[in-house]
């Protein structure tokens, strides 16, 4: 019997049995930090600009009409009340929307003015002007952006308030088109 010799082939590597592990790498955790830096200094320089262009008029101002505006005829504008479950009460102001213009308006926002008779400023409110497209079984609105209005085009709106206070003289609130966007 010969005994057993271990030839190793030339195309095969002896198997390390006793060699030093890999190194473990490392989470890059200071490269991260300095992205993060970087990305939050970056957003909130955004930001900041951003707001720079936005200039907010102060509270109570009566704000500008929108050059389209003339072409928006508003009609059969009246008020109703009702209760909300939480006890507290909803005015609408509802009305007629008309599109004059040779424009399709896809957005109109609106500056409500509820005037009192304590010499106090108004309470003014401005927001988006919803269309209604749903009378039964309840009334629901949604944007202008939904269902634009083409030129010679027709809709009811409704305008929704939880928060007027209680020194408005009861009267008609004035509405003005602030801003109006077209296509």
């Amino acid at each position: 019997m010969q005994p057993l010799e271990s030839n190793p082939s030339p195309n095969s590597s002896p198997t390390p049995l006793f060699t030093d592990p890999l190194p473990k790498r490392a989470f890059p955790t200071t490269a991260v930090a300095i992205a993060a830096v970087a990305v939050a200094i970056l957003v909130t320089l955004l930001v900041l600009m951003s707001r720079r262009h936005e200039a907010t008029p102060p509270p109570n101002t009566l704000l500008p009409a929108a050059a389209y505006a003339p072409n928006l005829v508003l009609t059969d504008v009246h008020m109703s009340e009702s209760s909300s479950m939480s006890g507290g009460k909803l005015l609408y102001v509802e009305g007629h929307i008309a599109n004059r213009g040779t424009a399709t308006v896809t957005g109109v926002t609106v500056q409500v003015v509820f005037s009192n008779d304590v010499k106090m400023p108004p309470q003014m409110e401005a927001g988006p002007l919803n269309l209604i497209y749903m009378r039964q079984p309840y009334v629901d609105t949604r944007p202008v952006s939904a269902s634009p209005l083409a030129p010679g085009a027709e809709a009811d709106f409704r305008l929704a308030f939880d928060d007027v206070n209680d020194s408005w003289n009861q009267q008609m609130p004035q509405i003005r088109i602030t801003q109006v966007a077209t296509r």
